[in-house]
């Protein structure tokens, strides 16, 4: 699901809300997790996951085109941890699919499932 898809289900799914106040909803929300992944902070969103910060060492690696040795400085970089809701609920819909004898479709998106309900 991509951020202008989400912001057309969150519009369609309240119609009170304009398309024009869903998408300011949907921005803030993100501009403000950003906000605060670039200060540091860990943001967790119960029955869904948590964003928090890692970081990656330092280390040597290979130019694939020459084969020559570069320095890949550390850096900073987010990770997702998915919460034990989200979990369940992905894997409870894969057992499904996969005991209806039917190919298993790609997973659950998460915010596909928070908008159904």
């Amino acid at each position: 699901m991509t951020k202008s898809e989400l912001i057309a289900r969150l519009a369609g799914r309240f119609p009170q809300l304009a398309l024009r106040d869903a998408d300011f909803a949907v921005k803030t929300m993100l501009d403000a997790m950003a906000r605060a992944l670039a200060n540091g902070q860990r943001i967790e969103i119960r029955g869904f996951g948590s964003f928090s910060l890692s970081q990656r060492a330092a280390r040597v690696g290979r130019n694939p085109k020459s084969g020559e040795q570069v320095q890949v400085p550390a850096k900073t970089v987010p990770h997702f941890k998915p919460g034990k809701g989200l979990r369940e609920q992905v894997d409870g819909q894969a057992r499904a699919e996969a005991a209806a004898g039917g190919a298993p479709a790609p997973a659950a998106r998460p915010a596909d499932r928070v908008l159904q309900d």
